[in-house]
């Protein structure tokens, strides 16, 4: 399987510097790809609580977020192979057009190494201050879909939907290569059936093996049932990862741990059909060097584990 790793994004690190000197490394030591994710703001006093849930406090890291897209630029300029995604962008806060384009300009200049992963949110505050309609995120979500579909297509594009209009336009650059459009985000009926119906893959984050085996199982059958090929789809895992010296107890988290244990999660996701694995690292740590020795060590597990 192919391991990929979260850049590094928060405010300990030296964008200037970091951002390059990850990316390099993670190439040199033979990671497939490389992510970025995307939080707009950390609202003081949060209308509702971390992942909807209310109560529960924000994340501290999420205080800082350096822009997912710049960052991805600064990776693939110094970087020939390795793919680039996002895990997750938010798509009902950007406006389609924008996006196909800075995607399609990505994918061209890196000579088609881009993967789109898309989430719907669930912060209402981000929202509010994109002014879009919190209400209406699945109608917008499916919409954006469709349009960059439509705008990574062939010339002239027409397209229309509750945002945009395009009629009889050229829209370019196009991707080098077809953009894989990946979906994270919940596991409601709705989510289930637009990654089976409308995405190349999935993206779940910190998921058990078996948890994961199940629904993975039912996407294929669903999107098989609806005519498309579900070899097609790609099944990428993303763990947030903590990295200890000592193995950890039996009790620990999913992706926490010793570098051997947070194999054997790896591990797991690939019983389940993951293709890739993506190591975030960057929450866990004090600065990108850390990070790296971090990705470097787990990456040595996975070797000695059989898993590449």
């Amino acid at each position: 399987m192919d391991f990929g790793l979260g850049l590094p994004q928060g405010v300990h690190n030296n964008l200037r510097r970091d951002v390059t000197m990850a990316a390099r490394l993670a190439e040199e030591a033979g990671f497939a790809s490389l992510w970025a994710y995307e939080r707009v703001l950390f609202p003081v006093s949060p209308a509702h609580g971390m992942y909807g849930v209310d109560g529960l406090p924000w994340l501290k890291y999420y205080e800082y977020c350096a822009d997912p897209l710049t960052v991805l630029t600064l990776a693939g300029a110094v970087t020939e192979r390795i793919r680039l995604g996002t895990s997750v962008l938010i798509a009902p806060l950007h406006n389609t057009l924008a996006l196909g384009r800075t995607l399609a300009t990505l994918d061209k200049a890196t000579g088609g190494r881009v993967a789109a992963g898309l989430g719907s949110g669930w912060s209402t505050d981000e929202y509010g201050a994109a002014g879009v309609d919190f209400a209406s995120r699945g109608r917008i979500f499916d919409e954006t879909i469709d349009g960059l579909r439509a705008l990574f297509g062939p010339n002239p594009v027409t397209y229309r939907d509750s945002r945009i209009v395009i009629d009889n336009a050229l829209v370019n650059p196009k991707p080098e290569t077809e953009i894989p459009i990946l979906i994270g985000g919940g596991l409601s009926e709705r989510a289930l059936t637009r990654i089976a119906l409308k995405g190349d893959g999935w993206l779940p984050v910190n998921t058990p093996g078996p948890v994961m085996a199940g629904i993975w199982k039912r996407l294929l059958d669903t999107a098989a049932a609806a005519g498309r090929d579900p070899g097609r789809l790609q099944l990428v895992a993303v763990g947030n990862c903590v990295v200890t010296s000592k193995p950890a107890g039996s009790d620990r988290d999913l992706y926490q741990g010793s570098p051997e244990q947070i194999s054997e999660d790896a591990a797991a996701a690939a019983a389940a059909g993951a293709r890739e694995v993506v190591f975030s690292l960057d929450g866990g740590v004090e600065n990108a060097d850390e990070m790296m020795d971090k990705a470097l060590m787990l990456m040595d597990a996975a070797n000695a584990a059989g898993l590449r």
